[in-house]
């Protein structure tokens, strides 16, 4: 699994898919093959140490056979190789400021294990933690063991979607391993949610992003959209949804094909100036094209007009949010590159219905966070149009 050149190993899966077990078996070999190596074994909650990964680096060591080589401290709680003094710490995060603190007597802390990730409060909790342990010019091996929550907009299911050179994702689930391994009640359980509830089964059991009542948009994946992709779309489509003060002026560019949207161009800023918005856009492919935006700026439209844009003035009218979302939710998928349109992927995911207080939800859709979904309206208005579909081939169409 450990590999040259990466440092950020991300398992991700079901129950049973044997995450931990694999992550402990690596740590324990590791420190034993490596004189210098250490490990910091970090849960959010310092409480539920012992009874997890305590245990499971306990198992870990029996199984590889060196129990009679390390020492185990259950009160501090750390593992010590009893040849050398190394040791696997173990620390709950309820502050991470306290890290600054850990320090090992023999070589550096070479493993960092985060089980449970999705506990965290979001990446920058974790990276704090990194910082103050990969000290020093070692190769490090952080690990990041977690079952997905439901929620595509959870922050380890968009952080971990987004690409990164020293990391590597592993999603897995019990349906890999070795029967005799789970045993018949563990699968017995597996195969009645399967049957009596497929959807928590795929998440519970599969490690699936299974969405919750409340997401409007369940066919967003976040993935990578490549130079060489864009450059083969046949046509882009650009829009632009006006803001200064409290509300952003945001840019969005994309392409529809064969009903999948890629999304693939962004500008989100707040405060910016037509000349800022200008300069920008004309390193995008606004510069190339005709950009729809929003009508209830005809001068700021003008404004970009003069400074040599073509820009068309959406039509909109009464009903036209309820369309254009219920045309992008009928998608097959909605794709979108977290790195070149962070805004828009956290827009896109974090989209739901507002709850009614009563275990349901409110009727339309909310007017809030949704600057770049409506300029994405904007950008397909054409192509989603009434009387467009009703008079193009469909299939031409893309939906």
């Amino acid at each position: 699994m450990i590999k040259s050149g990466h440092t950020h190993y991300v398992l991700c899966g079901g129950r049973g898919s044997c995450k931990s077990s694999f992550v402990s078996l690596e740590i324990v070999r590791g420190i034993m093959g490596d004189t210098n190596a250490n490990a910091v074994v970090i849960r959010k909650i310092g409480k539920n140490l012992r009874e997890s990964v305590y245990e499971q680096c306990l198992w870990a060591i029996e199984k590889l056979g060196a129990s009679d080589l390390w020492d185990s401290h259950v009160s501090i709680p750390e593992l010590i190789y009893r040849p050398t003094g190394q040791k696997i710490i173990f620390k709950g995060a309820d502050d991470p400021r306290k890290f600054k603190s850990v320090k090992v007597s023999e070589g550096y802390i070479r493993f960092i294990w985060y089980e449970e990730a999705d506990e965290f409060s979001g990446i920058e909790e974790i990276d704090m933690i990194n910082q103050s342990l990969m000290r020093g010019n070692g190769d490090f091996a952080c690990f990041y063991t977690y079952n997905p929550p439901r929620s595509a907009s959870a922050w380890v299911n968009t952080e971990f979607a987004k690409p990164r050179n020293d990391r590597i994702t592993h999603k897995s689930d019990y349906r890999g391993v070795p029967v005799k391994w789970l045993g018949k009640a563990f699968l017995a359980e597996a195969e009645y949610l399967r049957k009596t509830d497929p959807k928590r089964y795929a998440n519970e059991y599969l490690g699936d992003i299974t969405g919750t009542d409340a997401e409007i948009f369940t066919n967003v994946l976040l993935q990578a959209i490549n130079d060489e992709t864009i450059k083969g779309f046949d046509r882009i489509y650009r829009g632009i949804d006006w803001g200064y003060g409290a509300d952003p002026f945001v840019y969005v560019g994309m392409a529809l094909e064969k009903g999948k949207l890629y999304i693939f161009e962004e500008f989100y800023e707040r405060g910016a100036s037509f000349d800022v918005i200008a300069a920008k856009l004309r390193g995008m492919t606004a510069a190339k094209g005709v950009t729809t935006a929003d009508s209830a700026e005809p001068r700021s439209n003008d404004e970009l007009r003069a400074r040599g844009f073509s820009v068309r003035a959406a039509k909109k009218g009464q009903g036209s949010v309820e369309y254009g979302i219920r045309k992008l939710t009928g998608l097959e998928r909605i794709i979108i590159d977290p790195v070149r349109c962070p805004n828009t992927a956290r827009e896109f995911t974090g989209y739901r219905f507002t709850p009614d207080g009563c275990g349901g939800f409110r009727s339309g859709y909310p007017d809030r966070d949704n600057h770049t979904i409506d300029a994405v309206r904007y950008a397909l208005e054409e192509r989603f149009s009434r009387r467009t579909v009703g008079m193009l081939d469909r299939r031409q169409l893309g939906i």
